[in-house]
């Protein structure tokens, strides 16, 4: 493979929630060949449903491109049990599997082994280092982060990441690559990392908004405040609240992410007692029907609900704001636009910096305040936000 229109065929391994969705969105993106892993055929067989129902749903609304059907893309899908089988003449890799380093590290060693040599292997991690991925690989240079945002098929944002010894070549292929998937929402967005940090930038920001989340969930659970009503306090209509949002993505998804920034920024992110308990008891969300809510045909079942009264969504913009800059500083990101174009993106809704620059004065404020309540490092206001120099870094 030398160039990126030779990337015809993907391998996707794992068929959960985001490899299914990413198989998908490869058919519609018009790869000729996208093979499937998994081992667990319950996971294979709700995949393939889940797949051609999708293709059907987008096909019906006129979203696939001229000359393709869904009958026709499902014969491009290839299922397979046996990694081997599913890598071996791959032009390019993506893997899917849960956010656990040793389960990646495991899957990367074999799958070197078991590839071409110029074949990329990308990795679809929400927070975790490319590099320390990349280095059971028997290539490192060929291996790239490549985070995609649920649903694959919707949001308009992949985040491209380098690892420490990723060749220009696999950034530059995998670029191409990425700006070939599809949007519902518009064409996709690729926001490329040069250098990586836990979380990258969208979760980096809202997982350090979920600090607050977690702080405010934990003390409503406690005095017997439903979830629903924390929701209300800040749900735009006809978008999910916050906590519904994480069980859509899945509550485990959420731990792992938790877990792995406690262990590279702060303690301060280890998970809260009611995610924690939801996880250990198997309640996942979406996934599993039992999360924060109880789910019922892929949505929350609402019941009658009040505002409770807690949730103040200007804390939460301010700790994003203040995680933004601690971006800039450490030249994660050359500029606040790009983060501002991930945040609206991949979750939808608009970044930090626009609301920021005439609020950092206020904000900084607040997070000084909320810092000495919870004894909290993490919210503590960075010195470019407190300042207001961050206005100045925009490119």
């Amino acid at each position: 493979m030398t160039s990126t229109d030779e990337v015809n065929t993907i391998a996707v391994i794992g068929a959960g929630t985001m490899g299914r969705e990413i198989a998908q969105a490869a058919l519609m993106a018009g790869f000729e060949h996208v093979m499937l892993n998994d081992i667990d055929q319950n996971i294979i067989k709700s995949a393939l449903d889940y797949i051609e129902t999708g293709l059907k749903k987008v096909e019906s609304k006129g979203f696939l491109k001229q000359r393709l059907n869904q009958e026709f893309l499902m014969e491009r899908l290839h299922v397979k049990t046996n990694l081997q089988d599913a890598v071996k003449n791959v032009d390019f890799v993506i893997e899917a599997i849960p956010e656990i380093m040793t389960l990646k590290q495991d899957l990367f060693a074999r799958v070197s082994t078991l590839t071409l040599p110029d074949t990329i292997l990308a990795t679809n991690t929400s927070t975790m280092s490319i590099t320390r991925i990349a280095s059971a690989a028997k290539n490192p240079q060929n291996v790239v982060g490549m985070h995609f945002f649920t649903p694959v098929v919707v949001l308009r944002l992949i985040e491209l990441i380098k690892g420490e010894q990723t060749s220009q070549r696999t950034f530059d292929i995998s670029l191409n690559v990425a700006n070939r998937f599809p949007s519902l929402k518009g064409k996709k967005f690729v926001a490329p990392i040069e250098k990586e940090s836990p979380g990258f930038i969208v979760n980096r920001l809202t997982i350090a908004g979920s600090l607050y989340l977690n702080w405010i969930l934990d003390y409503a659970i406690a005095r017997g405040i439903s979830v629903q009503d924390l929701d209300a306090d800040i749900e735009v209509s006809g978008q999910l609240g916050p906590y519904a949002k994480w069980d859509y993505l899945g509550l485990d998804v959420v731990q792992n992410s938790l877990k792995y920034l406690a262990q590279e920024l702060s303690s301060e992110f280890t998970p809260g007692k009611t995610i924690s308990g939801l996880v250990v008891n198997g309640h996942l969300g979406r996934k599993t029907g039992q999360g924060l809510y109880e789910w019922k045909e892929g949505k929350p079942v609402i019941k009658q609900k009040n505002k409770a009264g807690l949730l103040d969504m200007e804390y939460y913009y301010a700790i994003q704001l203040n995680e933004g800059c601690k971006l800039l500083e450490e030249g994660i990101v050359s500029g606040y636009k790009i983060i501002d174009d991930a945040m609206l993106a991949g979750m939808d809704m608009p970044g930090p910096f626009g609301p920021g620059k005439k609020n950092y004065k206020k904000w900084s404020n607040m997070l000084t305040q909320l810092s000495e309540q919870y004894n909290s490092e993490v919210v503590k206001p960075c010195d470019i936000m407190s300042s207001g120099a961050f206005i100045e870094m925009k490119e």
